[in-house]
């Protein structure tokens, strides 16, 4: 039988700390006695953080490793980490866990209450931010949320933190479509639920700035910018079109 719960965690050169990130996970998931699968999605690392999640996995049959075919980026990883999810609700989150994976049942609860995806906010409630981010990189984020506003119509708080749940049906439907494979793919995913009729809450959660965060401002930015225009754009010629009334349809179901 599938699983309640699916956990999907992209990892690219993440030995440093995935061990603890696991030691986390496994154990609130076996605290908690959730029917659960965890997985990691290895973005082709130079390190040996498949090695690790293997030597996890060899203890405990909660955990698998799915490997890409290479380094293609975490919007790649998290599609095909949902893609290979089995749960009825599949979470993903950011391997430094800089939202606690405790923070998932308030991401759960939403969905119970009639969402179909629910998206950890850092903004909703800045006060539950443990460590912030740097000025420069709070401005960024203010700013790259101005543009989606008023490019794509996303109108949220917070778009980019890694901590998103959803009910399997949106999954199903939603990540087949994405064709965005690094940092700009929440935008993506998020137009996407709209679009298809999906109903998504904005969960103000804990978060916690990690120091270890591989994005560059001002490189990244330009490059989000360009990917936020091309969702515009896939969408403009009809790229996205063609499973909106059945996307509508599984999440009334």
């Amino acid at each position: 039988m599938d699983p309640t719960y699916s956990i999907v965690i992209p990892a690219y050169n993440e030995s440093a700390r995935l061990g603890t990130t696991l030691e986390k996970v496994l154990g609130y998931v076996h605290k908690q006695r959730w029917d659960a699968e965890v997985i990691v999605v290895n973005d082709g690392s130079r390190d040996n953080t498949a090695e690790i999640v293997r030597s996890f996995a060899a203890e405990d049959p909660v955990l698998r490793l799915v490997e890409n075919p290479g380094n293609h980026g975490k919007g790649y990883s998290v599609r095909n980490g949902m893609l290979h999810a089995r749960g009825r609700v599949v979470l993903f989150s950011d391997a430094d866990l800089s939202s606690p994976i405790e923070e998932s049942v308030k991401l759960f609860a939403a969905l119970e209450a009639g969402a179909d995806v629910a998206i950890g906010s850092r903004w909703l409630r800045a006060e539950l931010q443990t460590q912030r981010q740097p000025l420069h990189r709070q401005l960024f984020g203010r700013i790259f949320n101005l543009l989606l506003r008023i490019t794509l119509g996303l109108q949220f708080a917070d778009t980019q933190c890694g901590f998103k749940a959803f009910k399997r049906a949106a999954s199903q439907a939603i990540f087949p479509w994405q064709k965005i494979e690094r940092w700009g793919f929440d935008p993506e995913i998020l137009f996407l639920a709209r679009k298809f009729g999906f109903k998504v809450a904005e969960v103000p959660v804990a978060w916690g700035h990690s120091g270890g965060a591989r994005i560059n401002p001002f490189i990244d930015g330009a490059r989000m910018f360009q990917e936020m225009l091309r969702i515009r754009w896939y969408n403009m010629t009809g790229k996205y079109d063609g499973t909106g009334p059945s996307a509508t349809q599984h999440a009334k179901t």
